[in-house]
């Protein structure tokens, strides 16, 4: 039952709805009633209100000159318009002077009283729904996570979990956070065993219950659309976007697209490096290395220096799978602002060709600043206000503004997905190596790494992860659930340095579990 919820009701005929008011009170709300605009708009000067229901058409001052006074003086008041007046202009007008609902008389208890619960008490009762759906959704994945899972359903149980974490965003005081990110964590343990076990036979091309990998993206994703030559393809690869991030995006986006949602799992380790270098050339890192030496240079492993020639890679792709563009691909790569403001502006342009390619680094960046900058820190202190700033950056991004624009080209079709996703770091582990050995936080190789089992997988023959050797007696080890790797050389500066920082390259939900998303345009 409501309790001291206080709603003002505004009506020149206020005596024939004195049933609707007692049944209102009777639910333990406190109505306060007036005849007039003049006398609401006095009365709300002298005291707030948690609800007003305003008829449109009174004696003197009309219903909408009311809404807006009333909105000058409290805009975040919720008010319900009431009126017998069907036109479509009055229920626009009424819209864009901010009403939060319209009734149309005569007016039933019912109506009354949904509008009563939906504006006053609709985000406790959706909180309290929230809450019991998860605490038994809570009981069936417990029960998931006892029994073996195949690829497909451990994308459904991530999904799931993703889509509850942004639920708890809308409830933040529903107090069941820590419950999720809890049982996350046990998902990724046993998320990282699966992948162990399971990994390489999925390098297998034969293998028909096998996921998409990442060289599988544009054969399967991207080219069906360019051979089916229907109009513009564009592929979108967001550096280091994990699916939670792109979920904050889609709900911006619905308005303008009509968005068909798939999933593939991030070849490791994930990082830049192999990842998005095998989709752009629908090859794994050792083929790459094999086949097309001059585009894979040996060094750091970071974008600079190892994603330097992604269109070349899809050149050859196209070349290989003999598909004639009529005016080759487009690529382009968006490192800062202002460059990405110009392509916004020319993009346009882009959809003359038949495909055209756009990677976006500002999702990788703004993981890294997180740890460089205390500022962002302090702005984004944990995973839901990590997705805030996300929303936040995409909402005011040229990336946005592309696809605003692309929305309005005829037959476009567009292919949104990453390269690998981030997880936030949170336990340390001792790794030892020499001096050649590589500085990746969730991923080293070297000849001489050493991990302790429980946190890493360790990959002793390169080829058989189709990973390049770098040398006779080069191994890999990758990290598994939140872990990072500190070497023993001012250990505890590192562990706290790095402990709380979104890293990739590693074995986890957020890391390999990655959106494909076709737009098309409404």
């Amino acid at each position: 039952m409501a309790t001291s919820r206080r709603i003002l009701w505004v009506d020149d005929e206020i005596d024939l709805l004195r049933p609707h008011i007692k049944l209102l009170q009777a639910k333990g709300y406190e109505v306060d009633t007036v005849t007039n605009g003049e006398d609401a708009i006095a009365l709300v000067r002298q005291q707030p209100f948690d609800l007003v229901f305003l008829d449109e058409s009174m004696v003197g001052m009309g219903g909408l000159e009311t809404l807006a006074e009333l909105k000058d003086l409290r805009a975040a008041m919720p008010v319900v318009m009431v009126t017998k007046n069907e036109a479509e202009s009055v229920m626009e007008e009424a819209i864009g002077r901010r009403i939060s609902d319209y009734l149309t008389k005569p007016v039933n208890p019912t109506q009354i009283l949904l509008a009563c619960k939906k504006h006053l008490d609709g985000q406790k009762i959706e909180a309290d729904y929230a809450s019991r759906d998860y605490i038994r959704e809570f009981n069936q994945t417990a029960m998931q996570l006892m029994s073996p899972l195949d690829w497909e359903e451990w994308v459904q149980l991530y999904v799931k979990m993703t889509n509850w974490e942004i639920e708890f965003d809308r409830h933040r005081d529903i107090g069941l956070e820590q419950t999720l990110a809890d049982q996350k964590k046990d998902a990724n343990a046993e998320f990282g065993k699966f992948v162990e076990k399971n990994y390489k036979s999925w390098l297998n091309p034969d293998n028909p219950d096998r996921p998409h990998l990442s060289p599988d993206v544009i054969n399967h994703h991207v080219l069906p659309l360019v051979k089916n030559d229907t109009g513009p393809v564009f592929l979108f690869v967001i550096d280091c976007m994990r699916l939670d991030q792109w979920l904050v995006m889609e709900e911006l986006l619905t308005r303008y697209y009509s968005i068909q949602k798939n999933y593939y799992f991030s070849i490791l380790p994930t990082a830049t490096t192999y990842c998005r270098n095998a989709i752009f050339a629908g090859l794994y890192p050792s083929e790459i290395e094999q086949h097309y030496p001059d585009l894979w240079q040996g060094g750091n492993d970071d974008d600079h220096s190892q994603n330097k020639y992604e269109k070349e890679l899809l050149d050859k792709l196209l070349q290989r799978k003999r598909i004639n563009l009529r005016s080759g691909v487009r690529y382009v790569k968006i490192i800062d602002t202002d460059f990405g403001k110009k392509i916004e502006s020319e993009i346009t342009s882009y959809a003359q060709s038949q495909l055209s390619a756009v990677v976006v680094n500002a999702v990788d960046m703004m993981a890294h600043s997180r740890s460089d900058y205390p500022i962002l820190k302090e702005i984004a202190p944990h995973e839901s206000a990590y997705r805030s700033l996300t929303r936040s950056w995409f909402e005011h991004s040229s990336f946005f503004g592309m696809l605003r624009t692309l929305s309005g080209i005829p037959n476009v079709q567009i292919v949104v997905t990453t390269d690998h996703g981030s997880i936030r770091c949170m336990r340390g582990a001792k790794a030892l190596g020499d001096r050649e050995t590589s500085t990746n936080l969730r991923y080293k190789y070297g000849r001489n790494v050493k991990v302790d089992d429980k946190f890493a997988i360790h990959v002793r023959k390169p080829e058989e992860f189709k990973l390049p050797k770098r040398g006779m007696m080069t191994e890999y080890v990758i990290a598994k659930e939140d872990y990072y790797f500190v070497y023993p050389t001012e250990y505890h500066y590192y562990l706290n340095h790095y402990r709380d920082s979104f890293q990739h390259g590693g074995i986890s939900l957020e890391e390999m579990i990655l959106p494909i998303a076709t737009l098309t345009p409404r």
